[in-house]
């Protein structure tokens, strides 16, 4: 399932999102989904959790957390680790890689058309690829 050119989304959509991805919508669950897809973004946790209690009712920092997790368990979101200290949670689960900017620590999407990958390696006997993820980690010229 996709949420491409679904932004933004109005609360009467995000229910329906939810309940596509076999979410139940609480009000909680919507808050947080309704902030995060309102464009594609990259947003840490406490990006999430500042901006939906400046909207809505107060929601704890153990809600956000559990929900995100949610979220990504569900496919609903990505999850993008750029490294322990660091995550962001993606509202754009369309294929595609990311540039991170290591000065600025700006997140962003790079398309999947057009590139081509060397073949995987080998894989483990009885398993299958189920995600590929690749960061381009930059720096500003100088």
């Amino acid at each position: 399932m996709s949420t491409a050119n679904q932004y933004p989304l109005n609360k009467a959509g995000v229910v329906e999102l939810l309940q596509r991805y076999g979410i139940m919508p609480t009000q909680q669950r919507i808050d947080i989904a309704y902030f995060l897809f309102q464009k594609p973004q990259h947003l840490s946790a406490e990006a999430i959790l500042a901006g939906v209690n400046t909207r809505s009712e107060r929601v704890s920092k153990a809600t956000v957390y559990n929900t995100l997790g949610l979220f990504v368990r569900t496919g609903l979101i990505r999850e993008v680790l750029i490294d322990p200290e660091r995550v962001f949670y993606d509202s754009n689960n369309e294929p595609h890689y990311h540039v991170y900017n290591l000065e600025t620590g700006e997140l962003s999407d790079v398309s999947t058309h057009g590139l081509s990958m060397p073949p995987l390696p080998a894989l483990p006997p009885g398993t299958e690829v189920d995600s590929l993820d690749i960061i381009i980690r930059v720096r500003n010229a100088r």
